[in-house]
C-alpha cells in the first residue's frame, strides 16, 4: 500500500469514528415534568435539556425509563452510561461522576390565589393551617422534621399530587406542599394555573444532576457536557426550555 492510499484509509477511519460515535445509553425515571413517557416517547424539561446538550456535542444517545433502584444499579455496575436526574450523596459518588447541577428540585408551598397566608421561613407560623401532602413522600429535612416534632400537626395525606391540588382548589386544605415544578405541572394539567399561587419563600432547594458510570470511563464526556450546560444557562436557552412547560396559552 503506497503512502497516499495509507493516509486516505487512516483519515477515513478517523472521520468515521467521529461521525458515528458510540451511542450512550442513558437511564431515568418516571417523574413529570422533569422526565416522563407520553405516547411511547420520553419527554420532559430535563429530557429536553439533556437531548439538546448531547446534540450540541454530536453525541448520539438513547434514554430508557426504568424503576429508580434498577437504574441506579445499572450505573453502579456499568451496564448503562449515565443517569438523570439524580441527587448526589457519598455512596453514589463512589461509582458515578457527577455533572454540575442539571436542574434544581425545589420544595414549595402552594395556596389558593385568594389566600391571606404568609410564610417567611419559620414553619411554626403555619401550625394552625391544614397542609396537603402525598403519602410516603419526603419534602426535605426542614418540613419532615417539623412534622416529626409535631410543630405541624394538621397534615392531610393523599395518594398523589393531583388529588392534593384538587383538594386545595375545593378548599379542603389550606395549602399544599410540593415539588415546585411538579406542582406547576399539575396545575397546568388541571387548567387551574391562575387559581393557585406559590408562596415566595421556598422550603428547600436540592440540586439534581446527570451522573456518569465510572466503570464506563466517561469523565471527558461529562466535562464536555458541563461546558455546554454552562453555555445554555448563559445564553437563555436553558431557561426557555423550562418556561415552555408552564405556558398556559
Amino acid at each position: 500500500m503506497n503512502l497516499k492510499k495509507f493516509l486516505f484509509v487512516i483519515i477515513t477511519v478517523l472521520l468515521s469514528s467521529n461521525l458515528y460515535a458510540q451511542t450512550l445509553k442513558l437511564v431515568t425515571l418516571e417523574y413529570p415534568p422533569y422526565e416522563y413517557t407520553h405516547k411511547g416517547k420520553v419527554k420532559g424539561m430535563a429530557v429536553d435539556i439533556v437531548k439538546l446538550i448531547f446534540r450540541e456535542m454530536n453525541q448520539p444517545i438513547t434514554i430508557e425509563v426504568l424503576p429508580w433502584a434498577r437504574a441506579i444499579k445499572y450505573i453502579e455496575n456499568g451496564d448503562r452510561d449515565a443517569i438523570f436526574t439524580a441527587f448526589k450523596n457519598s455512596t453514589r459518588e463512589k461509582f458515578a461522576d457527577y455533572s454540575t447541577e442539571l436542574i434544581p428540585q425545589t420544595v414549595s408551598l402552594f395556596v389558593r390565589k385568594d389566600s391571606t397566608i404568609k410564610f417567611e421561613g419559620d414553619l411554626a407560623e403555619l401550625s394552625s393551617y391544614s397542609i396537603g401532602v402525598v403519602r410516603k413522600v419526603s419534602y426535605g429535612k426542614l418540613f419532615d422534621n417539623a412534622v416529626s416534632l409535631k410543630i405541624l400537626t394538621k397534615i392531610e395525606p393523599v395518594n398523589d399530587g393531583t388529588q392534593n391540588f384538587r383538594r386545595l382548589l375545593k378548599g379542603r386544605v389550606d395549602m399544599v406542599v410540593s415539588n415546585q415544578y411538579g406542582g406547576l405541572h399539575i396545575l397546568k394539567q388541571l387548567g387551574k394555573s391562575d387559581e393557585v399561587v406559590e408562596l415566595q419563600t421556598i422550603l428547600q432547594s436540592i440540586p439534581s444532576y446527570i451522573a456518569f458510570s465510572k466503570k464506563r470511563n466517561l469523565s471527558d464526556i461529562r466535562d464536555k457536557f458541563d461546558t455546554i450546560l454552562k453555555k445554555l444557562k448563559e445564553d437563555g436557552r436553558y431557561q426557555k426550555i423550562i418556561n415552555s412547560y408552564f405556558k398556559t396559552h
